[in-house]
């Protein structure tokens, strides 16, 4: 191909960016972007973050995107009220679980607690264990860690569980950023996490199942139990459980609108379903936004 032909394909060759809740990087920086760019002859681009920090970005427009992925509505509500987001609609959901490390220093006793042969919040809360978690000021996952922490507070009839597992709201010695967060669990830098099931799936990492009152994963519960959990951040903002669904949104502002709203439709579609699946996410709950 001479130089100018190669100059002329990459000008015609259209890049679809991205951006989505940190905790998805596996199934959309390897299976979902690349195979909806390469059926459409395009160039993808991914950028995670945490959810809230995206959102402000893009409402800002100190960051461009096509497509906007993220768990739980109120940081496509964010979005919604710039003007940005006209519908976005469910695409998979997941559920809150405890995240281990095959390489702890804690993985029998924490293996042991998955088989429900120790008690998983008492692990947690042993000396030495090193537990990791995102910022729940830009970062829904981190502060569904904590509403989960409450729920099971209640939900054990131990009150001191949530001070006593993950200190103050921002605590530093336990907050990763996202992205980082599966990596370091991985790599044995820290022992567990309490996260998405489809995070700890995509990446192989052995979970121990949370009951439904807590996993912040079953619609029916919201009324009995998750409307229960409230949490005030030291900003001062109080935060309710969300449900775990997954929502996708084209940019009003997006470069490649018509690659965007048939991104979004793959997403819906059987082959991208297929791909969430794989990926140990669960079908999509709830009504379009």
């Amino acid at each position: 191909m001479s130089l100018i032909s190669a100059a002329a394909t990459a000008q015609t060759t259209p890049t679809l960016r991205i951006a989505y809740a940190g905790s998805m990087g596996v199934v959309m920086d390897n299976a979902a972007g690349p195979t909806f760019a390469k059926a459409h002859h395009a160039t993808y681009q991914g950028i995670g973050q945490g959810s809230y920090a995206l959102a402000r970005l893009l409402a800002a427009h100190q960051l461009q995107a096509d497509v906007f992925v993220t768990i739980t509505p109120g940081p496509m509500q964010v979005l919604k009220q710039a003007g940005l987001v006209r519908v976005a609609v469910p695409v998979a959901s997941t559920q809150m679980v405890v995240i281990y490390s095959p390489h702890s220093r804690f993985a029998n006793e924490l293996a042991a607690a998955s088989q429900g042969k120790k008690k998983w919040y008492e692990v947690l809360r042993e000396r030495g264990l090193r537990l990791g978690r995102t910022d729940p000021a830009v970062d829904p996952q981190g502060a569904n860690v904590l509403l989960a922490l409450q729920l099971a507070a209640d939900y054990y009839h131990r009150p001191d569980l949530l001070k006593a597992i993950a200190g103050a709201s921002g605590n530093p010695a336990q907050i990763f950023t996202e992205p980082s967060l599966m990596s370091r669990l991985e790599a044995g830098q820290i022992d567990a996490a309490i996260g998405y099931l489809s995070a700890a799936q995509s990446h192989h990492l052995p979970t121990i199942a949370l009951p439904g009152e807590i996993n912040l994963g079953d619609p029916d519960m919201q009324k009995p139990w998750y409307d229960r959990a409230s949490i005030t951040l030291d900003n001062g903002k109080t935060l309710r459980v969300q449900p775990l669904v997954f929502y996708a949104g084209v940019l009003g502002n997006a470069p490649q609108p018509a690659l965007a709203r048939d991104f979004v439709g793959f997403l819906q579609s059987a082959q991208g379903q297929a791909l969430f699946r794989e990926h140990g996410y669960s079908a999509p709950r709830g009504n379009d936004l």
